[in-house]
């Protein structure tokens, strides 16, 4: 098994891509503190999956939080081999518009939060001999997104960040890479998008494989950048996004021939 003996940190780990992560990497060997603020959910999932799963109530914007949270997995695991911050916010609104806080709040949980556990977890996975790191952006990291400006901008920042850490720990035998997932079928997401009549079907129309992405998908990228299968990899950023970054745009000739009879 990949993962035996081995103590994954996973932020936002109670749901969604974060969920499907924990799941497999316990039926891999491992064990996982999640980071979650809804610690109804990540009760109820230390529950179905048992004494390798544990949880604490952590709000990820918060730069106190994770020394704690990394010092108390080590004692209970043994170590820290792995973190997957993967806990993250949407956000809509233009410059002008938008609320100082709010902002502030998308900047603080989608990249700070990044940042605060990478200090924390990087001296427990240097006392284990190295390990990796495995950050969640966005495919909105890398374009822009009408309206999403503070969430494609700290999507972007948690990809260069990542690099960095890949470029200033890579001789302390720590990986560290970034999966920029699309479209997923995630509360996060879902909750919004179904509210909007029409938005699910465009969105589908855009993505060039035509549906959501599954969280056990994403997860399994996730999963495979994290184990020594990726020991070659670090510094990445990896799309998962059903071809959406492949795509300039432009018209797909075969609706636009189809419907003129001469595809």
């Amino acid at each position: 098994m990949r993962f035996a003996g081995k103590t994954a940190i996973v932020t936002g780990g109670a749901s969604g891509i974060g969920a499907a992560f924990v799941r497999r990497f316990v039926a891999e060997g491992g064990s996982v503190m999640i980071a979650e603020l809804d610690v109804e959910r990540a009760a109820a999932l230390a529950a179905e999956l048992g004494e390798r799963v544990a949880y604490e109530l952590v709000d990820v914007a918060d730069a106190e939080a994770f020394a704690p949270l990394a010092d108390k997995t080590a004692r209970r695991f043994g170590g820290i081999d792995i973190l997957f911050n993967n806990a993250g916010i949407g956000n809509f609104g233009l410059t002008p518009d938008m609320d100082i806080e709010q902002w502030r709040r998308c900047i603080a949980v989608n990249l700070d939060a990044v940042f605060y556990a990478c200090r924390a977890v990087i001296p427990h996975l240097k006392a284990r001999g190295g390990g990796a790191i495995v950050n969640t952006a966005s495919a909105s990291g890398m374009a822009a997104d009408y309206g999403f400006t503070a969430y494609n901008a700290a999507k972007a920042g948690v990809i260069n960040y990542t690099r960095c850490l890949a470029i200033d720990h890579a001789r302390d035998n720590i990986r560290a890479n970034s999966i920029c997932p699309g479209p997923v079928d995630t509360p996060l997401l879902t909750s919004g998008v179904d509210e909007i009549e029409g938005l699910r079907a465009e969105w589908e129309r855009i993505v060039p494989a035509g549906r959501f992405a599954r969280p056990e998908e994403i997860a399994a990228v996730a999963l495979f950048l994290a184990s020594d299968d990726a020991s070659g990899m670090t510094g990445a950023t990896v799309p998962v996004d059903g071809g959406l970054t492949a795509h300039t745009g432009q018209p797909d000739l075969r609706d636009v021939l189809g419907a003129a009879g001469t595809a």
